[in-house]
């Protein structure tokens, strides 16, 4: 495949109907006019479309682009994505790629053209966002609410015959508010009971509770029953025999919950974020299992490279395709460089980014050996540099951020790179 575009083609469902996205649709996201609006983008390209500044191929660092700026490696991207299709084919499970990490419909498409069965997402907006790129199988991993929320869906149920969406629920109140909303959709939405563990987030903390909202799902012709649903991520966060034990434990409990259940045959049991896939798989064996990993697309350099099965557990290790690049603005002491990188460009919350090279100014490249980013501020990184680490003002440093999910929101227009050339922009819709 000719990785120098990143236009999508009807994609593989995997054992199931074809899912396409709307070409039309992302083909419009190249007729946009790059602006102020876009922060990185050169100002010289103000006032061309996003297709025509794609279509130029211009160096990212001798073309105009301002630092810092957030790229895409197209090759990790491609590998990732098709390192995860040959995964899933293997042990034959469905994959539901969770789209809140990129937020971006045109990696969604590239995700549907490997082989996902469906896109999931979290909240009303980024399923209109889903929608209004032409994703006919959405899974809302939430219990959806909003009563004018509902109404839209239900209008798009109506509009669109080739719209399957399905959604958690985790109480009774919630399954009478989405039925009275979905009045007149004509026909159902498929619902999966959610289960939680005490001290978790959302779910049912009891079969009692399970039993009583699948009841419920039954009663409402608006509704169908449709499977069992949960997040074991919530339950480990690390790899630990202890937490590797707990997140165990409850996989068994949410695929006892699933066979104590009256469910259909086509009933889907959905679990599986980016740190345990591999014992969702194991642990729902011989079921119709729908994993809802979303931040392998883009992997990283800190939580997912410690966590991810591929990489601890054998295997193919996904490679990270986010590159923050920013520039050394002072060297105010002999170890210590300030880089133009803070935290409005990238993400902080479960680890700081990672020193990889840095591009001196005569375009030569060395490594941060032995650096790191001991702090962030709004707008700047504290670089501690090894004593074999060549950084002066003005030389561009790569870092690789950890945890993809807060990294995809602070930036619209994400350029993708071969080596240093950029073939294509990436839009994002938080």
């Amino acid at each position: 495949m000719d990785r120098r575009r990143l236009e999508p083609r009807a994609a593989s469902a995997g054992r199931g109907a074809v899912i396409t996205v709307d070409a039309e649709a992302l083909r419009r996201l190249g007729d946009e006019r790059i602006d102020w609006r876009f922060k990185g983008m050169p100002a010289d390209a103000d006032g061309m479309t996003v297709a025509e500044l794609a279509g130029e191929r211009r160096n990212l660092f001798d073309g105009g682009f301002h630092p810092p700026l957030v790229a895409l490696d197209a090759g990790a991207l491609e590998h990732n994505l098709a390192t995860m299709r040959d995964w899933c084919e293997r042990r034959g499970v469905l994959l539901a790629p969770h789209g809140k990490t990129t937020m971006a419909p045109q990696l969604f498409a590239r995700q549907l053209e490997h082989g996902a069965w469906a896109i999931t997402v979290a909240t009303f907006a980024q399923l209109r966002v889903a929608r209004a790129f032409g994703v006919r199988r959405v899974m809302v991993a939430n219990e959806l609410l909003d009563v004018a929320g509902l109404r839209w869906v239900a209008a798009e149920l109506a509009r669109d015959p080739e719209f399957h969406l399905l959604c958690f629920a985790d109480s009774v109140r919630g399954v009478e508010i989405m039925a009275a909303a979905l009045r007149g959709a004509g026909r159902p939405v498929d619902i999966l009971v959610e289960l939680g563990a005490s001290g978790g987030r959302a779910g049912v903390r009891d079969v009692a509770t399970a039993e009583a909202v699948a009841a419920a799902v039954e009663a409402a012709p608006e509704l169908r029953l449709a499977g069992v649903a949960g997040y074991e991520g919530a339950i480990g966060h690390d790899v630990t025999d202890e937490s590797l034990a707990a997140v165990d434990r409850y996989l068994r409990d949410l695929r006892a919950l699933a066979d104590r259940l009256d469910l259909p045959g086509d009933a889907v049991l959905s679990a599986g974020g980016s740190a345990y896939f591999d014992q969702v798989t194991d642990v729902f064996a011989g079921t119709r299992t729908v994993l809802r990993s979303g931040a392998y697309v883009t992997h990283d350099d800190g939580v997912y490279r410690e966590v991810s099965p591929l990489g601890r557990a054998g295997g193919t290790p996904f490679a990270p395709a986010l590159h923050a690049w920013s520039q050394v603005t002072s060297r105010p002491e002999p170890d210590l460089a300030l880089l133009t990188l803070g935290r409005r460009d990238v993400s902080f919350d479960q680890g700081l980014p990672e020193p990889h090279v840095v591009r001196h100014a005569d375009g030569t490249r060395s490594p941060a050996t032995g650096s790191r980013v001991s702090e962030l501020n709004d707008q700047h990184a504290f670089l501690r540099l090894g004593p074999d680490t060549k950084a002066e003002v003005g030389d561009w440093v790569d870092c690789g951020p950890s945890h993809p999910c807060t990294v995809f929101d602070k930036w619209q227009l994400l350029p993708v790179v071969e080596d240093e050339t950029v073939i294509d922009l990436v839009r994002t819709w938080f």
